[in-house]
């Protein structure tokens, strides 16, 4: 289990051991940021400082370069512009507190203020077109980050997703693009805040330069406090990423139309709210701890911010009582500490929490990174225009995390093309882990997959793909319009009437579409309005014409009727017959025995490997697994059912 900082264990609620089997808390060891960012100092964010700027404006740039330029442009001369506020502003004082008649002090400070009146007319003008172009940088910038981020989320490998760490950097790389957005006017007000503190500087330390490290340890408390706060959230978002998600998965449960019959039925919905408070309690908890040393480092800086205070103060007081400095220079060095204080305090609040957000978009780098390295390969060796079989030779193959039994193990077989070839087995067989090998969806811990003799290892995966067409039993029922449930086959294809037509009927799904509100038209997603939701039977026929529109030298269909009443079990199969005798390589897997008979090769696997091959009578006549199954399930029509006696 994992622990806290400083070998705490967290508080476990009873919920995450019942519902999701132990702790829902990630180990901070995992994360290559641990000693690079949670280790944070102030030096060290003085010395990320240019590289954090220069990833903001690189991601505006990106986004829109005349607004980034603009955004630059406008912060630099606010900051600028202050700097000869504080110049004016010590001309008046200068001016005001001076000898003669006080006529003469006020028409000799006029142009002063006239200098400090444009200074605030520009600064307004500044600050606005500043905002205008952040306005319109943010949500351009988080389109990019975000269009980037699922761009290399839906290249990567199947086994990438299914692999728990990836998936963990999914859920913490989804925050960077918003995290991306904020940078951008942090990083704004950074500029403008460092301009600002420069100009205070320079004019304190004009007036006397003791003042100048006074100013600095006004503010480094302040830092101290806000850094250390920022790695403790950030540490803490990481660990709690997985429990935040548990939760939302609970309350979205509550809501989803799946799940609604069986929470009304069976009265789902007190156990899992009481669930849902309980680990929303133990989340809670974290959160006190947090705000609980927030509160304590927060008095701690507030103390040493407050001698720091006295102290600079005490100093311009001495140096004022010591004839070192004037009294107009005076008031000008307490304007400029204000200024500088203020100007510090700000930059180092802005500079944390560009900081922090560069974490979430390291975050995103790092994912952008990881993707790439785990992306499908583009490109590789051509495929048989025409290939006569795939052969699997000395096929083996393990989930992660499952080595112990490998999904298949050591299976050489010929599926031969342009012929209904049917993968038989109980449950857990292998059956349909071999035929997502067949589509490329994984590749083999060892042996190979030839597709005459092309191994499919280095072949062009996108060639690949393009001649699978897969109905898995689980397949995806799109939440778009039965138009597109369809032609999402093969999006790439343009979308005819035409092709949609001859889809539909050679999946049989005429009548389905017909029964349809608006038809092809029609929203199949219940949660929307006007939509319309479908019977099991009716996806089923659906998910055929899918395929059927994909057009696929190979159609793979995994318990293609499992939905269907009998007769329409009977169509179904009649249609996948007439796809094989039109040339097309049909691979079926069913537990229907009866339905493989017209199949011209049957391959039965169990726990992993091939034990039988050869025909439906064949199988039966040598009195395998095969014909043992088959036996089992005839049983069940033809056993007869006992007459009642005669009362």
């Amino acid at each position: 289990m994992a622990k806290k900082r400083g070998g705490v264990d967290p508080e476990v609620s009873e919920s995450e051991r019942l519902l999701f089997g132990g702790p829902l808390r990630y180990d901070m060891g995992w994360n290559q940021h641990h000693d690079a960012f949670l280790e944070l100092s102030l030096r060290a964010m003085v010395r990320r400082l240019p590289s954090l700027l220069a990833e903001s404006f690189r991601l505006a740039w990106q986004a829109d370069r005349r607004a980034a330029r603009t955004v630059l442009a406008a912060e630099v001369a606010r900051g600028l512009a202050q700097a000869v506020g504080l110049l004016a502003v010590n001309s008046v004082l200068g001016r005001l507190i001076a000898g003669g008649a006080l006529e003469e002090r006020l028409r000799g400070a006029v142009p002063a203020l006239v200098a400090m009146t444009a200074v605030m007319v520009v600064s307004t003008l500044l600050r606005a077109a500043s905002t205008y172009a952040t306005g319109r940088l943010e949500p351009k910038v988080e389109r990019v980050a975000t269009t980037l981020y699922l761009e290399r989320a839906a290249a990567v490998e199947l086994s990438a997703i299914e692999d728990h760490a990836f998936h963990k950097l999914l859920d913490t790389a989804q925050y960077g693009a918003a995290s991306a957005r904020r940078m951008i006017a942090y990083s704004a007000r950074v500029v403008n805040a460092a301009i600002s503190l420069i100009a205070a500087a320079g004019v304190l330390t004009v007036l006397h330069p003791a003042l100048l490290p006074l100013l600095a340890t006004m503010t480094l408390p302040s830092a101290w406090s806000a850094l250390t706060n920022a790695r403790r959230r950030y540490e803490s978002f990481h660990t709690w990423v997985q429990h935040a998600r548990a939760g939302h998965l609970i309350s979205g449960l509550l809501t989803e139309p799946a799940a609604a019959p069986e929470i009304r039925l069976h009265d789902v919905g007190p156990f899992l709210l009481r669930h849902y408070r309980a680990m929303a309690e133990t989340a809670e908890a974290e959160q006190a701890r947090l705000a609980a040393l927030a509160a304590r480092t927060g008095l701690v800086a507030a103390a040493w911010t407050g001698l720091a205070a006295v102290a600079t103060y005490a100093t311009l007081g001495a140096l004022l009582l010591a004839g070192a400095m004037a009294l107009a220079v005076a008031g000008t060095a307490v304007i400029a500490i204000r200024t500088g204080s203020s100007s510090l305090d700000t930059l180092v609040l802005e500079v944390n929490a560009l900081h922090e957000e560069a974490l979430f978009v390291g975050d995103l780098q790092r994912l952008y990174t990881e993707a790439a390295e785990r992306a499908i390969p583009v490109g590789g060796e051509p495929l048989p225009e025409d290939p006569r079989e795939v052969r699997f030779e000395h096929v083996s193959f393990s989930y992660p995390g499952d080595a112990a039994r490998p999904a298949l193990d050591d299976v050489t077989l010929t599926l031969p093309l342009g012929r209904i070839v049917a993968l038989v087995g109980e449950n857990g067989s292998g059956k349909t882990t071999l035929v997502k090998l067949l589509a490329g969806l994984y590749t083999p811990d060892r042996g190979r997959i030839l597709w005459d003799d092309v191994d499919a290892a280095g072949a062009d995966r996108h060639q690949l793909a393009e001649r699978v067409a897969m109905v898995a039993q689980d397949f995806k029922r799109w939440p778009f319009t039965a138009r597109v449930n369809v032609a999402v086959g093969r999006s790439s294809a343009p979308l005819t009437e035409e092709r949609l037509a001859e889809s539909l009927a050679e999946a049989g799904a005429q009548e389905v579409v017909a029964d349809l509100p608006h038809g092809l038209d029609t929203l199949l997603a219940r949660q929307f309005n006007g939509g319309h939701e479908m019977s099991g039977g009716q996806w089923q026929r659906l998910g055929i014409a899918r395929a059927a529109y994909r057009r696929g030298r190979i159609l793979i269909v995994d318990e293609p009727t499992a939905a269907l009443d009998a007769r329409a079990e009977v169509e179904v199969f009649d249609k996948i017959r007439a796809l094989a005798s039109a040339g097309q390589t049909v691979v079926l897997i069913t537990h229907r025995l009866a339905s493989v008979r017209h199949a011209d090769l049957v391959h039965v696997l169990d726990q992993g490997r091939l034990v039988e091959s050869g025909t439906p009578d064949g199988l039966l006549a040598t009195g395998g697994l095969y014909a043992e199954l088959y036996a089992l399930q005839a049983e069940q029509f033809t056993a007869r059912v006992p007459a009642p006696e005669a009362g």
